[in-house]
């Protein structure tokens, strides 16, 4: 059984084509930019089989087709490797797609062999890096940046073809020195198909202020598009 925070049953934006969103319930990491808290408690959300996933995925396979598939994102997804192992198994054995969007925070030397089974059933990753220099990260996160990384760097020795997310928030993550380390490390890896960056916004206060939480970057504005184009530039190349 899994803990299940959502589904989206015609995403556009987790993937290649039309995909099925599971949210999985729980994060260990506590994003200053968060914007589903609700997500945080293992404990939280619906249980659910795999059976019961799959009868709904089932449903809308003629939406996502073959261009489409499945995405499992969260939450942090990995926090529950084994059911979303077992899920894409499933999947896998009814010619769906299969995509993780995750944090790699939970990645070390001790759970290698639960990794190496699940990347037989995973077609493509999307690895949320949210900086580069790990001191930094732990503010923004909670948690040092080495298991992301290295999650990386694995995916890249098992060719499992990555897209890498980065989400861009002003003052924290955009400045160019940044920007060109983050450059640097990924030009040491091969499997990485594209690089999306994704402006900060600020969609999550209402529920914070629902929960009786405070926003913790309440004094952050969103990027402006020239902040974006220069991140484009270094990120991706693009000269716009």
């Amino acid at each position: 059984m899994g803990k299940v925070h959502s589904i989206e049953s015609f995403g556009a934006v987790d993937g290649p084509g039309i995909r099925f969103v599971v949210f999985m319930q729980g994060c260990p990491m506590r994003c200053l930019y968060c914007h589903n808290p609700d997500s945080w408690n293992i404990n939280s959300g619906k249980e659910m089989s795999v059976e019961d996933l799959m009868t709904e995925i089932r449903k809308y396979k003629h939406y996502f087709g073959d261009n489409g598939g499945v995405t499992v994102s969260g939450g942090e997804p990995l926090l529950q490797i084994d059911f979303v192992t077992q899920l894409f198994k499933v999947l896998k054995a009814e010619n769906i797609h299969t995509c993780i969007d995750t944090s790699g925070i939970l990645f070390n030397d001790t759970n290698i062999e639960k990794f190496d089974t699940l990347i037989k059933y995973t077609d493509l990753v999307l690895l949320d890096i949210k900086h580069i220099n790990s001191a930094n990260h732990k503010t923004l996160t909670g948690f040092a940046n080495d298991n992301v990384l290295n999650f990386a760097k694995y995916l890249n020795q098992h060719n499992i073809p990555t897209w890498i997310r980065y989400v861009l928030v002003p003052t924290i993550n955009d400045d160019q020195n940044s920007l060109l380390k983050l450059r640097e490390f990924l030009n040491t890896l091969s499997n990485v198909e594209k690089i999306e960056i994704l402006p900060y916004h600020t969609l999550g206060i209402d529920k914070y202020k629902q929960l009786g939480m405070e926003y913790p970057l309440s004094h952050i504005t969103t990027p402006t598009d020239e902040q974006i184009e220069f991140a484009n530039k270094i990120l991706k190349g693009e000269n716009k």
